[in-house]
């Protein structure tokens, strides 16, 4: 068992009862196939996509057009270009990327030309794992990049070796 997955699953049930469509990201189409039978099981009817799926089109539309379907599972290299998925109103990001730039355009799926609802993201991170490092490291650098680009005239006096290695990493 996974207290993420048992998370996961009772958020979906929730927000598909009421009415909404979710998408489900994951980098490893290993933990999306964990979710798989978990979904079976609850009788939640969902579409699927990977690197491997060849006719993308076809569980695209089936999401977007399909009241009954309303759980889209997708792996972050298919998803990663081309999808507008603004049926979702609900993005659930089961692992921290080591790039926020493509988490970011992961959530940005749902935010598109045609959607009319508030989107809600929620990224799925275990306390005291990698992932949770992986987020500290997001924030530093991010914090990092917000200063050089911000006016502060003594940015540079303040840089820290650390921060220089950060930056070149």
């Amino acid at each position: 068992s996974s207290a993420k997955l048992e998370l996961l699953l009772e958020q979906i049930k929730e927000v598909t009862s009421q009415g909404h469509k979710a998408l489900v990201f994951s980098q490893f189409t290993s933990l999306l196939a964990l979710v798989r039978p978990m979904l079976d099981q609850e009788k939640i009817t969902y579409e699927y996509l990977d690197g491997k799926t060849n006719d993308r089109k076809t569980p695209v539309e089936r999401f977007q057009n399909d009241p009954a379907c309303p759980v889209f599972l997708i792996s972050l290299k298919a998803g990663g270009t081309g999808l507008n998925l603004t049926a979702a109103d609900y993005v659930f990001i089961l692992d921290p990327w080591w790039n926020p730039a493509v988490e970011s355009q992961a959530i940005g799926r749902a935010h598109r030309i045609g959607q009319s609802q508030k989107v809600f993201a929620y990224r799925m991170i275990a306390r005291g794992t990698v992932e949770e490092k992986i987020l500290d490291l997001q924030k530093t650098k991010r914090d990092l990049a917000e200063s050089i680009i911000s006016e502060d005239q003594d940015f540079v006096s303040k840089l820290t070796s650390d921060d220089l290695e950060l930056l070149l990493s």
